[in-house]
């Protein structure tokens, strides 16, 4: 059984979001007003995470991308009362079942990366941004919880290919979520851990190779890199 990951490479980053928008297309998020947008009401399941350190003219920017961490151990999963948010045996993603949901928020609050968005209005989308939905993705209804699921949808497309063509899913290039796809920078991987002469298996034993709050016993399945300067540093 594959284990999904990503590793994403801080020293690579340009903070372009093209993932972020590659990832609202791809997953048919519907673009907030305005005035849902002063509230702190935007919905997007990858962020670009902007860090300004340092004053004029000596300033340097870094960028975060920060999305579901897809944790071995999710803390969401225990406190869903109904099972809506749950460890999918597709190793490496934690699931989000919509209809299921009852907006509790349970699990947004109990995620430690702040990852999880709760739908306060029906999606609503100009028309000329109606022809361009993905037909494989439900559009969700008002007051449920949404999350990045490794766009599984593609996922199920590669395993249908594979068991038509009698074979497992390759460990890598087959399945690749729409963020990873997008980076013009490549600086995103994506693969089973699990293979060990998979890139992304090779790359995860680099010294450069971190967790986000990796303390709390969560085991999330996306790494980054750190920035080479960290090291020297």
């Amino acid at each position: 059984m594959p284990r999904w990951g990503m590793v994403i490479d801080l020293d690579k980053c340009t903070g372009c979001r093209a993932c972020m928008i590659a990832c609202k297309q791809e997953n048919n998020i519907a673009p907030s007003t305005q005035d849902q947008a002063d509230r702190g009401r935007l919905i997007s399941w990858m962020n670009v995470l902007t860090v300004v350190e340092g004053d004029y003219p000596n300033t340097r920017v870094r960028f975060l991308p920060m999305l579901c961490q897809q944790c071995d151990k999710p803390p969401c999963v225990r406190v869903c009362p109904v099972g809506a948010t749950y460890k999918s045996t597709q190793q490496g993603i934690v699931g989000q079942i919509y209809p299921r949901c009852i907006g509790c928020r349970y699990c947004a609050s109990a995620c430690p990366y702040q990852v999880k968005y709760f739908n306060w209005f029906p999606p609503q989308w100009p028309d000329e941004l109606k022809p361009p939905r993905n037909p494989d993705v439900a559009i969700r209804p008002k007051g449920v919880i949404e999350k990045c699921t490794f766009c599984v949808q593609r996922l199920q497309k590669a395993r249908d290919q594979a068991a038509i063509e009698k074979r497992q899913v390759r460990s890598e290039g087959e399945y690749v979520p729409a963020c990873v796809e997008s980076c013009p920078a490549k600086a995103m991987y994506f693969g089973d851990l699990e293979d060990q002469t998979t890139e992304i298996a090779k790359i995860t034993r680099s010294a450069r190779a971190f967790r986000v709050m990796e303390e709390l016993g969560t085991e999330p399945n996306v790494i980054y890199l750190k920035e080479g300067e960290w090291i020297a540093g």
